[in-house]
């Protein structure tokens, strides 16, 4: 497997997503440095971003917004199959210059005090973190959100 400790610049496609274990996992956009010496049609490169870094969490979970223009430095590796996009483990994350603000329709961010809660239409479901970017758990209902929490405090003795 190849791999390479690297810094890379691009956009955010979409919002960066809560992944397993405390993690956050987005796309980033990036286009050649030279456009001039590339056809006008070329793709751009898609890389997959992945942090497990608790403040990077937060950030991309609660201030990343698609348009951003992030410089990223982790350590790349390369797919293993033609057309696959590289998978990229940040480890320090810069906002080089931000989008516009969208307005979200189909998903909405809410905070239960130390903790945040992201509302999706197409699913009853709700992934809840800590303000921290921690991952506690996929309440079954909006209606379960209060208990998931409520065990999540009495296991970890109230510290978020």
């Amino acid at each position: 497997m190849d791999t390479k400790h690297c810094t890379v610049d691009g956009w955010v496609d979409a919002l960066p997503a809560p992944g397993p274990r405390g993690t956050a996992i987005f796309d980033l956009i990036v286009r050649p440095a030279d456009l001039d010496t590339v056809a006008d049609d070329a793709p751009d490169t898609v890389i997959t971003c992945t942090s497990g870094d608790p403040r990077i969490t937060h950030e991309l979970l609660t201030g990343i917004q698609p348009g951003d223009l992030l410089r990223v430095t982790g350590t790349l590796v390369q797919p293993q199959m033609p057309g696959e996009p590289g998978r990229l483990t940040v480890d320090a994350l810069e906002v080089l210059d931000t989008g516009l603000v969208p307005v979200l329709q189909e998903m909405v961010l809410d905070r239960y005090g130390d903790y945040v809660v992201i509302f999706d239409t197409d699913t009853d479901t709700v992934p809840v973190f800590t303000a921290h970017g921690t991952w506690v758990g996929l309440a079954a209902t909006p209606g379960a959100i209060t208990t998931l929490i409520d065990s999540h405090e009495r296991v970890n003795g109230g510290d978020s």
